[in-house]
């Protein structure tokens, strides 16, 4: 309906412009977006010096770091591949705890018979898949809870970054803390417990938040290169020598083992969800990266049926110690998978208890 309203008014000419607009500000090409490996810094593996939220796609991982230290991370779910998670810098302002949920006039939501477009779904409703809280960082994406456990680590949205509801309520006071906003565990709770009340909870501090697309990772002394999910063809051997120059050593500095190891784990992970190649995916999208040479190609292959690709085949990362990287690169994970390990530790107390 906006489509048609906004085409009446500018006509189609002006339409298709926008529309290509949209497209690189979605996929980060534009203002304060960035190429995909890129950082704010402009360097791979870059650390913040300053309070930010980082999260990079291919990892699944989200970074919450307050004065250049990494105080926790929160492995996450990304939008499918024909959904994905854009790249640049956003920025966090405003906690929204019990939100509504307006469904999007998009073929995935026409192909329920559950919700419909443009027709607001209530807060605490089961329809409503933002869950607990949800954190905007402009538009189209969220931070937001409602996603299982399972969905971690893998797709699990339309271009937000997904977390369980204990995740989010976490994440939720850990921002309000870095973003110099009052927010107790009493208040979450307090929250969790009226469903149906939306309550917005203002950051006196906005808090800036990075999204990145970084494949190749030198991560406390190790390299991680992980699976190219949105097949942007970021695992070459061209990107791994700048990721290697980054950190202070050179790819030829390498042995002749740790070499072979790298361009093999590089060939293995050159593969896009299904497994394919990258650059020979099938399916497609019009939110991918993409720039006026490949639009023809991204038109070809719109995302029109709202199916969406929901898993991966074969292994999501590769790990290699390199001695010349040690003590180098960006901070390993911090208390990840909180949320799990507390629904471990609460089975364990029951099964104590039982006993």
């Amino acid at each position: 309906r906006a489509d048609e309203q906004i085409r009446g008014v500018i006509g189609a000419e002006k339409m298709s412009q926008l529309a290509a607009l949209l497209r690189e500000r979605w996929s980060g090409e534009g203002g304060e977006g960035g190429a995909p490996g890129s950082t704010a810094s402009g360097k791979p593996n870059s650390v913040p010096t300053d309070t930010r939220i980082v999260v990079n796609a291919p990892a699944y991982r989200m970074d919450v770091f307050r004065e250049g230290q990494l105080v926790k991370s929160y492995k996450i779910g990304i939008g499918y591949p024909e959904f994905p998670l854009p790249t640049g810098l956003r920025k966090a302002s405003t906690i929204i705890f019990n939100p509504t949920w307006t469904p999007p006039d998009e073929p995935w939501v026409e192909g329920s018979n559950k919700v419909k477009a443009g027709q607001k779904v209530e807060a605490g409703s089961k329809l409503n898949p933002l869950g607990l809280i949800k954190i905007p960082i402009g538009l189209p994406s969220l931070i937001h809870g409602g996603k299982s456990p399972a969905r971690l680590g893998t797709f699990a949205s339309h271009g937000c970054v997904g977390l369980t509801n204990t995740q989010v309520q976490d994440f939720a006071r850990l921002l309000a803390e870095v973003g110099g906003a009052e927010l107790s565990q009493a208040d979450v709770d307090k929250y969790a417990k009226t469903r149906t009340e939306t309550v917005n909870v203002k950051l006196d501090n906005t808090v800036p938040v990075e999204l990145r697309y970084e494949t190749i990772v030198v991560e406390d002394g190790k390299l991680r290169i992980y699976r190219d999910v949105y097949d942007r063809g970021t695992n070459t051997e061209e990107n791994l020598r700048t990721v290697l120059e980054a950190n202070g050593v050179s790819f030829d500095q390498l042995t002749e083992t740790e070499r072979a190891q790298t361009l093999d784990a590089l060939d293995q992970m050159a593969r896009n969800a299904s497994g394919q190649p990258a650059g020979e995916a099938t399916v497609s999208n019009t939110n991918a990266n993409t720039n006026d040479n490949d639009n023809k190609n991204a038109a070809k292959n719109d995302n029109t049926d709202g199916r969406v690709t929901r898993t991966i085949k074969g292994r999501k990362e590769i790990v290699i110690t390199i001695a010349a990287l040690a003590g180098q690169g960006y901070p390993g994970a911090v208390g990840i998978d909180g949320a799990a390990e507390k629904k471990t530790a609460t089975a364990s107390n029951a099964k104590a208890k039982k006993r």
